[in-house]
C-alpha cells in the first residue's frame, strides 16, 4: 500500500513561499497517481504564481488528455505549462520574467517515470541515496566539464543559477527517467531549500529513522530550517510499498 506526505514550509529568510506541491494517490486521466514539486522564481508576485500556475496547467493538461504513456503526458504538460506561463508573463508586467522549476513523477505498479526541469530534485533512498534527477544549474554545467568537484559546488557563489526552467524561453526541454523500485524504497520530491541545507547522507540518516512518512518530512523541514533556512522548502514523501518491508 502506498503512503506519502507531501508539505511546503516558507523556511527562516523569505517572505513569501514559491514553493508550491501537488499530490494525488489517486488516478489523474490516464495516470494511476501523480505528485509534482515545482520552485517559483521571479519578482515579488511571479515566482509563487508561476509555480502554482504552472502546476495547475499541468495537471489539469493530464486530466484531460487522451496520451497514455507517462513520457508523452510528461513531456507535453511541461511544453503546455510552459508556454501559458510565458503568455501570462507577457500579458502582466508584475509577472514578467517568472519562471519555475518542476519535478514530477508518478508510479506504475513498481515502477516510477520521473520528469523534470530546473534544480527540484528526485531522489530515491534503499541502503544509499540516490539522486535520479540531474540539476540543470551553471555548477551542474561546471561540474560536468570538470571545472568543479561536487562539494565545492554546495557553497558556489552561483549554485541557484539554473539554466532550463518552466517560463524561461520559448521551448523547454524536459529530462526523463524510469527507475525500478522495490520493497523498502522511499521516494523524496523537493526542492533545492531542502538539498541546499541537508546534504544527501543527512536526508538518508533522517529517511531510514523509525518515525512514520509525516515525521519524516516533517522532521526533514525541521532540519533544513535548523540549519539556516534560508529558502522556501518542499517535500513530497512517497513510500511505494507501505508495511511490505
Amino acid at each position: 500500500m502506498i503512503k506519502t506526505f507531501s508539505l511546503t514550509d516558507i523556511g527562516k529568510k523569505r517572505s513569501m513561499n514559491q514553493d508550491f506541491v501537488f499530490s494525488s494517490e489517486k488516478s489523474v486521466g490516464n495516470l494511476p497517481n501523480l505528485f509534482i514539486v515545482a520552485d517559483g522564481m521571479g519578482g515579488h508576485n511571479g515566482g509563487g504564481y508561476a509555480s502554482s500556475y504552472a502546476v495547475e496547467v499541468i495537471r489539469e493538461f493530464i486530466e484531460n488528455s487522451d496520451l497514455t504513456g507517462p513520457e508523452a503526458l510528461f513531456k507535453s504538460a511541461i511544453e503546455e505549462a510552459n508556454t501559458k506561463v510565458r503568455i501570462k508573463a507577457a500579458e502582466n508586467p508584475e509577472l514578467s520574467g517568472m519562471g519555475t522549476t518542476v519535478v514530477m513523477a508518478c508510479l506504475f505498479d513498481d515502477t516510477l517515470y520521473v520528469a523534470n526541469v530546473g534544480d527540484s530534485r528526485l531522489y530515491v533512498i534503499d541502503s544509499d541515496i540516490r539522486q535520479i534527477t540531474t540539476d540543470h544549474s551553471y555548477v551542474e554545467e561546471m561540474i560536468k566539464v570538470g571545472q568543479l568537484d561536487r562539494e565545492s559546488a554546495r557553497t558556489h557563489s552561483q549554485k541557484n543559477i539554473i539554466t532550463r526552467a518552466v517560463g524561461a524561453e520559448d521551448t523547454v526541454v524536459s529530462d526523463f527517467f524510469s527507475v525500478a523500485l522495490h520493497p523498502g524504497d522511499t521516494v523524496l520530491m523537493c526542492s533545492d531549500g531542502l538539498t541546499n541545507m541537508l546534504e544527501d547522507r543527512d536526508i538518508s540518516l533522517i529517511l531510514k529513522s523509525g518515525r512514520d512518512v509525516v515525521g519524516k518530512a516533517e522532521e526533514l523541514v525541521k532540519a533544513a530550517n535548523a540549519n539556516g533556512g534560508k529558502d522556501n522548502i518542499a517535500v513530497i514523501l512517497i513510500e511505494p510499498f507501505s508495511g511490505q518491508n
